[in-house]
């Protein structure tokens, strides 16, 4: 492919943010339900594309555009690879410049919200195998590994989604790529609509204790720009004679990202050498979730040796967010639809009933779990487990705009203990390789474990014990 190709595409991606965000500073209905530009963007990309122009111009006898829309068949090529290559440097970046917390200090405030994540994650596996085995199956003839697609499109998100794409195609499971992005897809939009529909029931019937609704009418957060001074998005901490700080911090991240191939390399090769001919897991497991793995070595490397002064969060906040954006526009623009409407029926019962269960999660088990804070605190895992985490952030940041509770707090700490492995860690990239291989029992039993030590200790421990009652942040 001509490297001209190649920088078309990356400008074209460029250019469909930049109308993405026109399109959400003057609709309303955008607005409203709080849609990230990227996934506008996303699907314009998406209309304007084969799947849908081109198959107009088909029918309107314009062959040209049947292969890639208006923007054309290599161009997509090139999107296509993009969101694999990027979800390592999304993940590499998660810790990087973020302090990790003293577990005396976390502990209070991470067991009641560690049980809540597990309860959500746990429990989409558990009832999506069940749904798969029990009716996806036997009335579909579908692969078991439908079982896992709520939980890589719900709480992995889109990201996650396009990571697991080659894994599941590897494995058998050539639409289950199309189908994770379309239920990531699913779980934004409902987590949004849900969330904000619950944060003005909270609101009115006193179920938080900081929240403002009417900061949602605010008209610089609804058309998505700033209007006054706000606080740098990141900071220089290397003299701009010598090195850019963005180069120097694009580099902690490559550093991250190999450390992570070096584990995983490593990891397969003991895998080879001791069991491979019985099962192979690491074999398929993706880099991210050690990219991830790399940059917490990294984080705490700094932390130790003074080093970390020279590592800012904003910035990295800033490529994280670059690359998740770009990935997002990417792997929408290269959604197959053909997947979705071959899949209809068993994806519709998975979804429904994976919203269904986080609903639940939120509205029944929450304030059993968490004695103090429990909406804020709440909202935000269920915006997660919809959603991904700036989902949970977003809906957050509207229960407790001021950030008068503790919440903030909880669900950072419960970040890391968490996301190594579900929303695209060691469990997510692992779970398509362990239901091809063995079989979706195995899966089924530990997730249903974890699902009753969560619901256990969520109920009689951290919901009874007066230790775990926190007031707001001082």
């Amino acid at each position: 492919m001509s490297p001209s190709i190649v920088a078309l595409a990356i400008l074209l991606l460029g250019v469909l943010a930049l109308v993405g965000i026109v399109m959400r500073a003057y609709s309303r209905t955008a607005q409203k339900l709080f849609l990230p530009v990227a996934l506008i963007a996303g699907f314009i990309a998406l209309i304007l594309g084969p799947q849908i122009l081109g198959r107009l111009g088909e029918g309107l006898g314009w062959e040209g555009l049947a292969e890639g829309g208006i923007f054309g068949a290599e161009v997509l090529a090139v999107w296509s690879e993009l969101p694999g290559l990027l979800i390592s440097a999304v993940f590499a970046a998660l810790f990087l410049g973020s302090a990790i917390p003293s577990p005396k200090r976390a502990i209070k405030l991470l067991g009641p919200q560690v049980s809540l994540g597990v309860t959500f994650a746990a429990g989409q596996y558990v009832i999506g195998i069940l749904i798969a085995v029990l009716i996806l199956v036997p009335l579909f003839g579908v692969t078991p590994m439908f079982g896992a697609l709520i939980e890589i499109g719900f709480e992995g998100g889109h990201g996650t989604a396009a990571g697991m794409a080659p894994v599941m195609a590897e494995m058998g499971f050539e639409d289950g790529g199309d189908l994770a992005l379309a239920m990531a897809t699913v779980g934004i939009l409902a987590g949004v609509i849900i969330g904000v529909i619950a944060v003005n029931w909270a609101a009115r019937r006193g179920h938080s204790q900081t929240l403002d609704v009417k900061s949602n009418e605010d008209p610089e957060i609804a058309r998505g720009f700033y209007r006054r001074e706000q606080p740098s998005g990141g900071m220089q901490t290397v003299r701009a004679e010598s090195l850019d700080t963005l180069t120097l911090h694009v580099g902690i991240i490559a550093v991250a990202i190999l450390i992570g191939q070096g584990i995983l390399s490593g990891l397969q090769a003991i895998e080879q050498w001791l069991w491979a001919d019985t099962i192979e897991i690491f074999a398929y497991v993706p880099l991210f979730p050690l990219a991830m793995l790399g940059g917490v070595i990294i984080q705490i490397f700094a932390d130790r040796t003074g080093l970390s002064i020279f590592i800012d969060r904003g910035v990295m906040e800033r490529i994280q967010g670059l690359a998740l954006d770009t990935l997002i526009i990417a792997a929408m623009a290269t959604l197959s639809l053909d997947a979705i409407a071959d899949n209809i029926g068993p994806f519709a019962i998975l979804a429904i009933a994976g919203i269904a269960w986080n609903c639940f999660v939120l509205f029944a088990l929450a304030p059993r779990f968490i004695q103090s804070y429990w909406f804020e605190r709440g909202i935000a895992d269920f915006g997660q487990s919809m959603g991904v985490t700036a989902t949970g952030l977003l809906l957050l940041r509207m229960a407790d705009p001021r950030q008068e509770s503790p919440a903030y707090e909880a669900f950072g700490y419960k970040q890391l203990v968490f996301e190594p492995f579900f929303g695209g860690g060691l469990v997510t990239a692992a779970s398509i390789p362990l239901i091809a291989q063995l079989g979706p029992y195995p899966l089924l039993i530990i997730m249903a474990i974890l699902l009753a030590i969560a619901l256990l200790s969520g109920f009689f421990y951290f919901g009874k014990h007066k230790s775990f009652v926190v007031k707001g942040l001082p």
